[in-house]
């Protein structure tokens, strides 16, 4: 098979320019593109058991169409809108309604389908971020055991960006439930250009020439909260990037020094504290975009079992904890999903460490109250970032009071980032 060309990525590696963008609407845009590669495009089959036109898919309708082998024998309500619902014997898409089960079903079919049919499919299951593991996860399992390859792409993803939907919507803990099935690589990017490599070493993988490991599924949290997509940054650490952590905004003053580590949204928050920091208190921090913690713990503990059966030879150091050799000062990890998530390569890494998540219920009507009531956002990674500082005698003791007091971090409705809640 000859894979997608290069320049079928070249729309993640552009950004949104002016304008504001999901990560989930950058996956989009990027697989509409893919889906037209004249080589390799007829082999995606997106399967969405439920909110097409929330994740921007109703864009796949009228050319791709939904697979119906018997075509369409009625009248769509929608029939008379330029994205109207359109099925086919020849189609693409796979709608199998909000069924769960029967999309899990259908994603290992076509993940299968190089085996079964010598026909190899590249499945791509998107869905409600909530609806994926916690609800399918064992089916995701059979799946695994029956060596399907392909995409899950868990949609609206994060505790505190569908306030609006209820607790219902609000995933803290994919990340985690998705850790217990050894053949998933867990990613959570921040950007569409680190969806597009993470999209390309997956075809590379699963499907590429010189792949060994190929009985491989990938997830990735995307987000719906817009948020301005930078274009792909010269001198991109790529492999730090597919391993799970490169460095995004080295800090440009000096100062005591911190690392901040973040993923997904709440990449935007790292970079607002860092400024934050610099002006109001002095301190200079880098900037990390962790893309995927799960796989950063995974290399850790290869790491261990190695040192463990060889005692005679030399560690090998973590990958963590390569790309943070050198990095001083506290690192202060946070995430939009429970603090278990950033706290799985606490072990790796020799800095004094502390995480910011979302753990337990929250009840709030916008992302930033949200935020706010966890205390993982702008304000709260400031604060946390002074209290270890101070604990090195490098900041103020008294640095962390006022900044609670100063950014009224007591207040669950005072918060500085994120937006209203609902789908976007």
């Amino acid at each position: 098979m000859t894979l997608p060309e290069a320049k079928s990525y070249e729309v993640a590696k552009r950004g949104s320019g002016k304008q504001q963008a999901a990560t989930t609407m950058a996956f989009v845009r990027l697989l509409k593109d893919l889906m037209r590669d004249k080589n390799f495009g007829k082999r995606f089959v997106p399967v969405v058991p439920d909110e097409s036109r929330t994740f921007g898919m109703d864009a796949f309708f009228p050319t791709a169409k939904i697979y119906n082998p018997k075509g369409q024998n009625y009248l769509s309500v929608d029939r008379d809108l330029v994205l109207a619902y359109k099925e086919s014997p020849m189609g693409q898409l796979i709608h199998p309604g909000i069924n769960e089960a029967g999309a899990v079903a259908a994603f290992t079919a076509a993940g299968t389908a190089y085996a079964t049919h010598g026909e190899p499919l590249v499945p791509i299951y998107v869905f409600y971020s909530m609806f994926g593991f916690q609800r399918t996860g064992d089916a995701f399992w059979a799946a695994a055991d029956q060596m399907t390859r392909g995409f899950i792409i868990g949609a609206t993803a994060g505790r505190t960006t569908l306030t609006g939907e209820g607790l219902q919507h609000a995933d803290g803990h994919s990340p985690i439930l998705a850790s217990t099935n050894p053949a998933v690589l867990t990613y959570d990017p921040a950007y569409g250009y680190e969806i597009g490599h993470i999209i390309r070493d997956g075809l590379e993988r699963m499907y590429g020439p010189d792949s060994t490991d190929r009985n491989l599924m990938y997830y990735l949290t995307v987000y719906n909260e817009p948020i301005s997509q930078p274009a792909e940054p010269e001198n991109l650490d790529t492999e730090g990037l597919l391993k799970g952590i490169y460095l995004l905004a080295p800090a440009k003053t000096d100062g005591p020094r911190a690392q901040l580590l973040a993923s997904g949204v709440s990449v935007p928050w790292a970079l607002e504290a860092q400024k934050v920091l610099a002006q109001d208190w002095g301190v200079s921090a880098d900037v990390w975009s962790v893309t995927s913690w799960n796989e950063l713990r995974r290399d850790g503990l290869a790491a261990e079992e190695h040192a463990f059966l060889n005692p005679g030879d030399e560690p090998r150091t973590p990958f963590v904890a390569q790309q943070l050799a050198g990095a001083t000062g506290p690192v202060i990890a946070v995430t939009d999903y429970m603090k278990a998530v950033p706290d799985q390569i606490r072990q790796f890494i020799p800095n004094e460490f502390a995480s910011l998540g979302a753990d337990g219920f929250g009840f709030s009507d916008t992302r930033q109250a949200a935020r706010r009531f966890f205390k993982n956002d702008t304000h709260s990674i400031v604060v946390k970032t002074l209290q270890l500082l101070a604990r090195r005698g490098e900041v103020d003791a008294q640095a962390a009071a006022q900044a609670i007091e100063k950014y009224s971090l007591l207040d669950v409705n005072a918060g500085t980032t994120g937006g209203a809640g609902g789908e976007s």
